[in-house]
């Protein structure tokens, strides 16, 4: 199993970015999949999870309103499309459905 994220990097408040995970070693169509936070000295949130058919979702309250997760399930993506970025929104961000990402750090800082 490997989860590649990608699309992080430094934004202003009020920004938005788009990241992207990439799955491969496992059937990624029957799978929930989900993004996680982890800022400095606190313990890993879940931010976002997206049903294997893309049907469902559920957010984490502070972000619901300003991010997006969706899945391509037949480029075996799963995406989260982050606007109106807060500085509290800063962390590296991980995919994972029980396994996890090597993660990718968004910064949000003025």
């Amino acid at each position: 199993v490997q989860l590649v994220e990608s699309g992080g990097g430094l934004v202003q408040p009020g920004g938005s970015l788009r990241l992207s995970c990439a799955a491969s070693g496992f059937t990624f169509s029957s799978y929930q999949m989900s993004w996680y936070r982890q800022a400095p000295g606190k313990e890993r949130d879940l931010v976002a999870s997206i049903s294997s058919g893309g049907t469902n979702t559920n957010y984490k309250d502070s972000v619901k309103g300003r991010f997006t997760i969706s899945r391509d399930n037949t480029k075996r993506t799963v995406y989260l499309q982050m606007n109106s970025l807060k500085p509290e929104d800063t962390a590296v961000y991980y995919c994972s459905t029980g396994y996890w990402g090597q993660g990718t750090q968004v910064t949000v800082s003025s």
